[in-house]
């Protein structure tokens, strides 16, 4: 807001950003607020606006300042790659740093006031806009004592915004009474900026953890500890219903399908009865290995970053990391996608390659670069600058067509030159018929259940994930993002292979699909919950921000259900193996 309304240094060589804060919308522009080492500043004048009521352009431009008020936008600023913090009081006497600060408050018609206005009690006059237009900026320094270089480094950068009324403009003194914009554009509204500039040393914060007083600040670690517990009980309940299961239950059936007097242990129904069935290719089996074989991808992709950012490679100091490092990860991991594809299309008896290869290649990821592309369309018109320039979008599609095809070919050609994987047991030529189900067996009921265990599991830490992308907070515990990964994992293979044993006891052997779809439906939940953030947390308005908000959900709810049907996919089809291997069939 201060570089639309002050004047900009156009001569003046603007930062370059990578691939990733290109992609998230992240774009660094100077501003007039000019800082030399040592030389503190008092009351310095930025620039004066003056809003004239008879003209119509100022009148829009007072809107578009009111309507970010109202908001509760936020500027956010950075010096030396440190965000420049507010940091003020809350509850248990604790100090929060926000990466950010508000343009100004409100005090609504009923005299209530909103957002930043509870901080001063001189906010309370009704139907008024308090424009914080001066921040005492504060920067701390280290002198380099002892740590074995010469000159001195930023560890610290915060500041205090306050609402000045300066009764001369042009030569401030930073003292009065708060600046008042009326909600009623009665009159011509003059707003002064200025700024305050402090240094102080301090040689006790290391360089290296000049991000700790953000971070630690962030009473976040309790939830998640929470968060963490909740979820190992679910996996402990899950494990202790799959241990019965295989333990007790599996290996009396295995015991008693095996004894030697086949005649007397034959039973009317089980899971041996539809042992010539249970491998029958799938219905749509080239539709299945295509989302495989994507699956398998954003998994190793999904868990190289999260292991790398665990290291702290990935940290919140290196901007737009986490997005590069996927996107490049993804790019390089199409041998895998293809391989896995191919594959398993050949063991369910397909001999489209080419289709299969192609799709593979193109469908998923086209899907997703259409909804991108349809995202920065709308940012283009409504003329945003995240709108991602044209450049870079052509630098997306030959990293896509470049590399990620011609990998996922490779990857495709070893696939099929390999053999079919090969089954336990034979298929009968003619299908079983399928037993009449109860209410629990049928499909739909199963792949509803399915997702809620290991939707329980992340639904706390989706809402940290959900605050640093619509929010601006920071996400930095990718320890505890690591281990929900795991647990994840865990709980998803064993809630798809309980499901897929109870379908097997009741005779329905058609596991291939309900496999993927059971742990898969979690995306399903993940899109409710967002909608419930979208109504429930935030205060988006307009039907340009609403479709980006949905079109951008819509993306992450379809990598979460590739990435979370193929694990719960592979789990099943590990333990279907396993099963019919170890029984006896005539």
């Amino acid at each position: 807001f201060i570089i639309l309304i002050c004047t900009k240094y156009d001569n003046e060589r603007r930062p370059s950003e990578n691939l990733g804060q290109v992609l998230f919308g992240e774009r660094i522009e100077t501003s007039p607020y000019k800082f030399s080492f040592k030389k503190d500043e008092k009351c310095k004048k930025l620039c004066t606006k003056t809003y004239v009521k008879d003209k119509t352009e100022d009148k829009n431009m007072l809107d578009f300042l009111k309507r970010g008020m109202q908001l509760n936008y936020q500027h956010h600023w950075i010096v030396d790659n440190m965000p420049v913090t507010w940091c003020y009081d809350v509850e248990d006497s604790q100090k929060y740093c926000n990466p950010g600060f508000p343009i100004g408050c409100l005090v609504t018609t009923e005299g209530r006031a909103k957002d930043a206005c509870v901080i001063n009690s001189e906010f309370n006059k009704k139907n008024t806009f308090y424009i914080f237009n001066h921040v005492d900026i504060k920067l701390t320094y280290h002198n380099g004592e002892g740590e074995g270089w010469r000159g001195a480094r930023l560890v610290a950068a915060t500041l205090e915004p306050k609402s000045i009324n300066n009764a001369d403009a042009d030569k401030p003194t930073c003292e009065g009474p708060p600046m008042e914009v009326p909600g009623e554009f009665s009159s011509d509204v003059k707003i002064t900026y200025t700024y305050s500039v402090s240094f102080e040393e301090n040689n006790n914060i290391k360089w290296a953890s000049r991000w700790d007083y953000i971070l630690v600040s962030m009473p976040h670690t309790n939830i998640q500890w929470f968060s963490i517990m909740n979820s190992l009980v679910i996996v402990l309940f899950l494990s202790g219903m799959v241990a019965m299961i295989m333990l007790r239950t599996l290996h009396k059936d295995i015991a008693r399908y095996n004894q030697v007097d086949q005649e007397d242990a034959q039973e009317e129904s089980g899971w041996k009865q539809v042992h010539g069935d249970v491998f029958r290719p799938p219905r749509k089996g080239m539709l299945l290995s295509v989302f495989l074989g994507q699956g398998t991808q954003i998994f190793i992709m999904t868990f190289i970053t999260l292991f790398l950012a665990c290291l702290g490679f990935l940290s919140p100091a290196n901007r737009g990391a986490l997005m590069t490092c996927s996107v490049v990860l993804w790019v390089l991991l199409g041998t895998p996608a293809g391989y896995v594809s191919a594959r398993l299309y050949k063991t369910f008896g397909g001999e489209k390659w080419k289709t299969n290869v192609l799709l593979t290649a193109l469908l998923c990821p086209g899907i997703v670069f259409a909804d991108f592309f349809l995202m920065n369309l709308i940012l283009w018109v409504e003329g945003s600058s995240a709108a991602i320039p044209f450049g870079t979008l052509v630098a997306i599609l030959a990293l896509w067509f470049g590399i990620s095809v011609p990998l996922t070919f490779i990857g495709a050609y070893f696939g099929f030159k390999r053999p079919a994987i090969e089954q336990p047991v034979r298929t009968n030529q003619i299908p079983r018929q399928i037993p009449e189900q109860s209410f629990f067996t049928k499909p739909v009921p199963g792949i509803v259940m399915g997702g809620i265990l290991p939707f329980g599991c992340i639904f706390i830490q989706l809402f940290f994930i959900l605050n640093s992308i619509w929010s601006h907070q920071m996400y930095y515990m990718f320890g505890f993002l690591f281990l929900v990964f795991i647990i994840l994992l865990i709980t998803c293979s064993e809630a798809t292979i309980l499901l897929c044993y109870f379908h097997l006891c009741a005779e329905d052997y058609h596991w291939w699909w309900r496999s993927f779809l059971t742990s898969g439906f979690t995306a399903v939940y993940l899109f409710v919950y967002a909608v419930h953030y979208f109504f429930s947390k935030l205060q988006i308005v307009g039907a340009a921000s609403t479709i980006l908000y949905f079109g951008y959900t819509s993306i992450m709810v379809l990598i979460f259900f590739l990435f979370t049907g193929t694990i719960g996919f592979f789990a099943c089809f590990w333990f279907v193996n396993k099963i019919y291997s170890v029984v006896k069939v005539d």
